[in-house]
């Protein structure tokens, strides 16, 4: 692997800036008596208090995560959704009008928001058919400027994972920051990258509670990465990003590992027989192999079918315009009522 440098990705503002910091940030220890944060002592009007103000660091949350993922706590960050980690990533890492990152279509989409309202440039490398990358493209892409690379794994919209060995040639290639992000790793047959940290320092990954964690609702995102990385992200962020009730009601939920690897298998089994049973329909065309907790799916008039179904009340999405998705349906696998009645309306409209 290539040499390394941290420093020479970090925009120079950041490295100066001093962070915000509040009494809780500098006091460790054991404390009864809170006169620090002008907050309300008398409590809430709710059940439960929230009058005080969260963690900022989300310590005893990180602890948990760090015995379920084996990553120390000081490599990992907590965000409200995977969305803050990438905002982030970019706010730190690139200088507004002149870096750039790449990213592969279709993939995504808040890779290339972020970089819009970051304004930071955006090389695209078209995924190959078979939906993986073109190791030759990124190659030529890649520039001076070129601060990361986001490779989402399994890919969204796409459903398949990127092949390992293609993502190691990024990062041991690549003198920017690689992203991985794992948001379906859950649903996967591939493994996860984190058991690679302690190898490529130039390795971020994402993850979230919002898929197979059945978290959505809550918006906490996960990023997996060296601690100087990891350092800058928590100097950046704003001071209390993660609010008491996800802190909590994340805690508990880590606590019920059975539950979710029961709904993942149930997902994955759910995902198979509904795929054999979209090929029956005449008018489906592919359903693309896939990793993730949906299929894209190509059907002759996709649009039509989407809007058929909306009016049933059945939202999916519809990918049409996406490149290389043409006449694609991303459908998410429900439970198994919610397949059937997909289905039900799939039939009626062939009728």
């Amino acid at each position: 692997m290539m040499e390394f440098n941290l420093d020479k990705l970090v925009r120079e503002n950041i490295k100066k800036m001093s962070p915000y910091s509040s009494a809780r940030h500098e006091f460790s220890g054991a404390a009864t008596v809170f006169l620090d944060a002008n907050e309300n002592a008398f409590g809430s009007p709710l059940p439960v208090n929230y009058n005080r103000y969260p963690d900022p660091l989300q310590s005893a949350l990180k602890e948990k995560i760090s015995g379920i993922k084996g990553v120390p706590p000081q490599h990992i960050f907590l965000g409200n959704g995977s969305d803050e980690a990438i905002d982030l990533l970019f706010r730190i890492f690139c200088e507004p009008g002149r870096d750039n990152v790449i990213i592969f279509p279709p993939t995504y989409g808040m890779y290339e928001v972020c970089a819009e309202i970051n304004d930071v440039g955006v090389k695209k490398i078209q995924l190959t058919p078979d939906f993986q990358l073109d190791l030759d493209a990124i190659e030529a892409a890649v520039d001076a400027h070129t601060k990361l690379i986001f490779v989402c794994s399994p890919n969204n919209p796409t459903g398949n994972s990127i092949h390992r060995k293609d993502i190691e040639v990024l990062l041991n290639n690549f003198d920017g920051l690689v992203v991985i992000d794992e948001a379906y790793i859950n649903y996967s047959r591939q493994q996860t990258f984190i058991p690679e940290l302690t190898e490529y320092p130039n390795l971020v990954i994402l993850q979230t509670l919002s898929k197979a964690w059945g978290l959505a609702g809550l918006r906490l995102g996960m990023a997996f990465a060296g601690q100087p990385v990891i350092d800058y992200m928590n100097r950046v962020k704003y001071p209390y990003n993660i609010n008491t009730a996800t802190q909590q009601l994340a805690m508990e939920a880590l606590g019920n590992i059975s539950s979710v690897n029961n709904w993942t298998k149930t997902t994955v089994l759910q995902k198979e027989g509904l795929t054999a049973a979209l090929l029956e329909l005449p008018f489906t065309e592919i359903v693309y192999p896939s990793d993730a907790n949906f299929i894209l799916v190509k059907m002759k008039e996709a649009r039509r079918i989407y809007a058929y179904l909306a009016a049933k009340g059945i939202i999916v999405r519809d990918r049409s315009n996406v490149i290389l998705c043409n006449d694609c349906l991303r459908i998410t696998i429900g439970t198994p009522d919610e397949n059937n009645q997909l289905l039900e309306a799939l039939k009626n409209y062939m009728a």
